[in-house]
Parts: structure tokens; sequence; C-alpha cells
């Protein structure tokens, strides 16, 4: 008997009691509390999960994972290269030039930059220029641009576009600036509209052409890694005094560092939606206690142990602590299946990396968030059952 009372009395104050329904509203509402709190906590994070990791494929794409530059001129060179290309056959390299210029088409004027590249190698280490790039042949004083620039100066394919550099010439008692027509062959789309708007790429042949620099040198190396944060060591140790090599987060340590406390701030205060609805379970279990005091205390007069009490109060607010968090979870799961699979929200893509929503949800933030609602429910819980086992068996027995 003493086995089957608990699960017996968690059962009997589970059901609904017509002469105290506020009781049974108070604890459908903490169900209700916490089911909402862990939907909308899975669904927050696995969005800033996703938005973070789109953010970092796009970032990692545009701004390469890893980039040789020189700490002197000159110091990237073909001999440079070459012992790199040797040394590390398993990463893939494609050295640039590159220049501040000013983008000009009629009374549309754009800062950017320009970069020389070898399409061929630099097709290896960018996805993005590879697409854009297909099938198509780059000649002297072409131009690859992005779709937000395109866009913006409403051009075409074969259109000329001028680009204005920002180092100046001689000329006469005055100073120029440089100003070369260039054709726009193609057309790339990276998702990231600043990025569309501000890097155009032309041969670099073209580029050599306009800054007069030597066949043999370069402004920098882009390197294709998979593994960068690896390859950032071996690639350093083999390198020159005159030159470093610098990974692509290490631009954006700000930006992620507040990607990671808007996660963590959103994470803390979605959890408060749970701990109101743990306050329900609070106050729907202490009006049980209060309620019960005559069962409890003819329960104890009759050998139930105070512990066995303190149990069918605790199990009461676990089951329906638990229930709360499984509905959540089958609700969140839906949702994020629901807008990862349909189209059902469409984003402004020149101001996120992505028109449809990114979802990505980790173990981890899974584990922790049922892990936390449960120690909620299970702390919410523990105060209503204690007070249930110290009912004073006398006094309750006399007043009923």
């Amino acid at each position: 008997m003493k086995k089957s009372i608990v699960p017996y009395l968690v059962k009997r104050f589970l059901r609904f009691d017509k002469d105290q329904p506020f009781i049974f509203i108070s604890a459908l509402l903490a169900f209700l509390g916490i089911t909402l709190g862990v939907m909308v906590l899975l669904i927050a994070m696995a969005l800033m999960n996703g938005f973070d990791k789109e953010f970092k494929n796009k970032l990692t794409i545009m701004n390469y994972p890893l980039t040789i530059l020189p700490k002197f001129y000159g110091a990237v060179n073909d001999d440079l290269l070459f012992d790199l290309e040797s040394k590390f056959p398993d990463l893939n390299f494609s050295p640039y030039i590159q220049s501040s210029v000013m983008v000009r088409d009629g009374e549309h004027l754009e800062g950017g930059y320009l970069f020389g590249v070898n399409f061929n190698e630099e097709a290896k280490v960018n996805s993005v220029l590879a697409k854009a790039i297909k099938n198509r042949e780059f000649k002297k004083f072409d131009v690859l641009i992005g779709k937000s620039l395109e866009e913006e100066f409403n051009l075409s394919v074969d259109n000329k576009l001028m680009y204005i550099f920002t180092n100046v010439e001689p000329g006469g008692l005055t100073i120029t600036p440089k100003l070369k027509r260039f054709k726009v062959r193609s057309v790339y789309d990276s998702g990231l509209s600043a990025y569309d708007k501000a890097y155009s790429y032309t041969t670099l042949s073209s580029l050599r052409t306009m800054l007069h620099m030597a066949e043999n040198e370069y402004d920098g190396i882009h390197v294709y890694s998979k593994n960068p944060h690896a390859d950032i060591a071996k690639i350093a140790k083999i390198l020159p005094v005159s030159v470093s090599v610098k990974g692509w987060w290490e631009d954006n340590v700000n930006f992620f560092a507040a990607l990671e406390m808007e996660k963590a701030s959103l994470f803390i205060v979605l959890m408060l939606i749970i701990l109101i609805a743990a306050i329900n379970i609070i106050s729907s279990l202490l009006m049980t206690v209060m309620n019960r005091r005559g069962e409890i205390a003819l329960l104890l007069s009759l050998g139930t142990t105070t512990s066995e009490v303190k149990k069918v109060f605790l199990y009461l607010g676990i089951v329906i602590g638990i229930g709360g968090i499984l509905a959540g979870i089958f609700l969140g799961m839906s949702g994020i299946w629901i807008l990862g699979t349909f189209d059902i929200i469409h984003l402004p893509k020149d101001v996120y990396p992505t028109a449809t929503l990114p979802l990505d949800l980790s173990l981890q933030d899974f584990v922790l968030i049922v892990t936390g609602a449960f120690a909620i429910v299970v702390a919410s819980s523990y105060y209503p059952a204690k007070k249930a086992s110290e009912v004073d068996i006398l006094t309750v027995l006399r007043n009923e």
C-alpha cells in the first residue's frame, strides 16, 4: 500500500475539483506558461544560432578564411607564393592587389575597393566568385561587380563603369585622379549587401597597369582553409618577419562577441517566462496544500510518513512541469520545422545575409533549455511539498 499511495495521490490531486476550480486553473496556467517558455526559447535559440552561422559562412567567403599581408612594401611576391604552395599543397592560394576607388555612373557615386586577381585562382578560394565567373572569360579592364552595385546603378552586363582611383598623378601645375572605364563582365551575389556594393574584381594586369606595380609583387594572398584556426599557426611559423597572416575572425571579434552577448541576454530574459510559470506552480500547490490539509493530516495519522507526503506534492509539481516541458519541446520543434521548411517569413536581403529564416538548434542549447526548465520546476515544487509535510496533525484534525 505504501508503494502505491504516492502515485495514487498525485493522480487524485491532479483531477479537476468542482469545489475548488481555481486550483486546477492555476495548475493549467503553470503548464501553459512552461510550455510557452520552452517553445519560445527553442525557436529563439535556433534563430540566434542560425543567424550566427549564416553570418559566419558569408563573412568567411568574402573576408577569406586566411589572408597573408605584407608588413613592408614588396614583401609578398612570387617567391613567397611558390614557397607557400610547395609547403602547403592542401591549401589554395590566390594572390591579389587592391586599390581604394570611387565608382561613378552618371550622377551615382559609390566608394569601395577594386581587387586585381587571377580569376582561376580566386575561384578556388571564393565560391561566390566561382559561381559568378562560370563560363565567363575576363579580358583586360573587364570587371566583376556585386549585385547591390548593379541594382543601385541600374547596370547590366557589357555596360561601362567609371572607376576613380584614390591615388593621384601630376598633370602640369595640378594633380588629377586616375580615371578608367571598365566593362562589366559579370555580377556576383554574396548575400551581404555591404560587400556586394563595395567589392569589385578585375584582372591582375588591369590593376597593375593602373597602379604601376611590378609584375612579381602583390598586396596580399587570399588563402582557403577548411580549418583556418589550426592552419594559421602553421603558416605563421614559416613566414618571414616581413609578412603576417590574419584570420577572418580577427576583423570581426567585436561583432561576434556582441552576438554571443545578445544570445545570452535573450536566453536569460526568455527563461523568466518559465520562472513566472513556476510561480503559478508554487501558488497552485500551496492552494492544494491548504485545501487538502484535512486529508493530509488524516493520512499522516494513519501512518503515511512525512517523506511520502513531501513526495506527493513534489511529484505533483514535477508532473505539471515535465508535461509543460514536453509540450514545449513538441511545439518548439514543430515551429522550427515549419519555419525552416515553408517560406513563411521574408527578410529584407539588403539588411540580412539571407532572405529566409536560418534555423540551427544546437544540442548544447537544447540540453541547457530543458535542464534549466526542469531545475526551475523542481525548485518551485520543493517549498509547497515541504509545507505539506509540516502540517500539524492535532491542530488540523481538531479544527476539521
